[in-house]
């Protein structure tokens, strides 16, 4: 045997080497572990579904919910000097891990008040 005829019968794999080796694959491989999500540590969890069960119910409530969570990040900023941008802070919202409960906390609300007591939303906008 010469030496090219050893390197490929060792380094190029057969078909045999194939389907043993997706064999072996396929055993190894539980696909109850693969549709299962992993699980992590999520502190805010519970917070998260507390702000996501609160149902508005009065006007009252509605109300309140809307003057306390704005419709826009309220701290986005520019600093110019002379016309210039010196400094650009990027909105905070988005690092805030209950900013998606909250917003739709407060669209909940803002539905309330328009489908149910048929208010002008407009100010709120």
């Amino acid at each position: 045997m010469n030496v090219f005829e050893h390197t490929t019968q060792k380094l190029v794999p057969t078909n045999r080497d194939v389907v043993r080796s997706a064999k072996a694959l396929a055993r190894n491989i539980i696909p109850g572990n693969l549709l299962k999500p992993r699980k992590t540590l999520d502190p805010f969890q519970p917070v998260r579904q507390w702000l996501d069960k609160i149902e508005v119910h009065s006007p009252k409530l509605a109300h309140l919910i809307c003057q306390l969570v704005p419709s826009q990040c309220p701290f986005e900023r520019e600093v110019k000097l002379f016309r210039r941008t010196l400094l650009r802070i990027p909105p905070m919202c988005k690092l805030n891990p209950l900013y998606e409960e909250v917003v739709a906390l407060r669209f909940r609300a803002l539905c309330y008040l328009a489908d149910e007591c048929g208010e002008d939303i407009s100010a709120y906008c």
